[in-house]
């Protein structure tokens, strides 16, 4: 079985569009999105409808959660807050109640899915290193856990010869097979932050246990121009041509 799996997705229709065609291309008959589907990006409703229409499984993101009122955006920066106001005057009735249904972890038979950390995934942690972690891998109960929040690919892992020991690579190649367990954070489908602005995803074969970050140039003009259309800050658009 192939999973096609959707990092931060932040309202940027183009991005989900092409990183969907890419997929599928690739074979992938099931959709996982680690979660952030709204937020930044002007095209919060189209980005919904397509993972509905895709039966796409979905965890929450923070960004999801301040757009129905269930987080306080006290914290957002200016940018982000703005955006968040923004995407609550978009949503229907419909929309809201589908954000408000969404789980904070998926745990399916392959792999699990949460959008910060598996360990206390409703305070929205980021993990930045190895000491991040490793609360998550001890709670770990498939072979691989996918995550999203920080718009950076990498993916830290237990090894099998020594599962006591956490290591983290930026390959973009990962073979579970080598593994006790792992988390792999796919990076941003909609607004990536390590200066490489194409859109990056994941596709988890398991049945080779490989998992490959894949990236996709999109048509970034179009989306900066419904940012600024929108009357979105210029700085969500103008971050899109950087990937940062």
């Amino acid at each position: 079985m192939k999973y096609g799996i959707l990092g931060d997705i932040h309202g940027n229709l183009s991005a989900l569009s092409v990183a969907v065609e890419e997929l599928q291309r690739r074979g992938a008959s099931s959709f996982l999105s680690v979660g952030d589907v709204v937020g930044y990006g002007a095209a919060p409703r189209e980005c919904i409808a397509l993972l509905r229409e895709l039966g796409a499984l979905v965890v929450l993101g923070n960004h999801d959660s301040a757009a129905i009122e269930q987080l306080d955006i006290a914290y957002f920066n200016p940018y982000a807050r703005e955006a968040v106001l923004w995407t609550r005057s978009q949503l229907a009735e419909d929309e809201r109640a589908w954000i408000a249904q969404l789980p904070l972890v998926r745990c399916l038979e392959h792999c699990t899915v949460a959008h910060g950390t598996l360990h206390r995934p409703e305070l929205f942690d980021y993990m930045l290193g190895l000491g991040d972690a490793d609360p998550s891998l001890e709670l770990l109960t498939t072979p691989v856990c996918f995550l999203g929040h920080s718009h950076v690919p990498v993916t830290v892992l237990r090894p099998r010869e020594d599962p006591s020991r956490s290591a983290y690579t930026p390959d973009r190649v990962v073979d579970l097979k080598e593994a006790d367990r792992a988390l792999v954070n796919v990076g941003s489908v909609g607004q990536p932050r390590d200066e490489d602005p194409r859109a990056a995803f994941a596709l988890f074969d398991t049945d080779t246990g490989l998992v490959e970050i894949l990236r996709a140039e999109y048509d970034i003009d179009r989306e900066a121009s419904r940012i600024r259309r929108a009357g979105l800050p210029g700085m969500l658009a103008d971050r899109l041509y950087l990937g940062i």
